[in-house]
């Protein structure tokens, strides 16, 4: 008797490339730029590739009050435009946390396209990064992170991000997720 297997399908988790992470937003993060164009690279090698492509936004909680970023309706809040741009039919997850996992559709997402494999990238290594990698719920996933995909506050957190990351969840580079043939 024979067993046939289900293909697998990737997801490039895109997380919280937004405004208020670049030159005169709120919280100016190390090499948000060229993460940036990292990741539009990576965007490009998945859809060439056929992988899906998920977009997180963090919305800032304030039933409280403000929030230092991403208060909601401001300019710092909206995802990059170019990466809109890059990506126009991929869904968009909003999350109030740095596990882009809780309380998000994220999960029905991945299931609804059929997704068994992860690469993430985006904002804050040491936050939502990390957070996400390393969910309860990402345990469904095979997971890896685009390190040169990944900013931080500074060039010291993102390495200290990675380099504790790594022993957990694998750590590719763009070229390494889509070789060039």
């Amino acid at each position: 008797m024979s067993t046939s297997s289900i293909p697998s399908r990737r997801a490039l988790i895109v997380i919280d490339i937004q405004n208020d992470y670049f030159p005169g937003g709120a919280f100016e993060q190390w090499h948000a730029e060229q993460v940036l164009n990292q990741t539009l690279l990576a965007m490009a090698q998945a859809q060439a590739a056929g992988d899906a492509i998920i977009l997180v936004q963090h919305i800032a909680d304030t039933r409280s009050g403000p929030a230092p970023f991403f208060n909601p309706q401001t300019q710092g809040v909206a995802l990059h435009p170019q990466l809109l741009a890059a990506a126009v039919n991929a869904p968009i997850v909003v999350k109030q946390h740095a596990d882009s996992f809780l309380d998000t559709t994220l999960t029905s997402h991945l299931q609804t396209l059929g997704c068994d494999q992860l690469l993430i990238c985006g904002m804050m290594t040491q936050n939502c990064i990390t957070h996400t990698a390393l969910s309860p719920q990402a345990a469904n996933y095979q997971v890896a992170v685009l390190s040169d995909a990944c900013s931080s506050v500074s060039q010291m957190i993102h390495l200290i991000a990675l380099r504790a990351l790594a022993d957990r969840i694998p750590l590719l580079t763009t070229q390494e997720a889509w070789p060039v043939a």
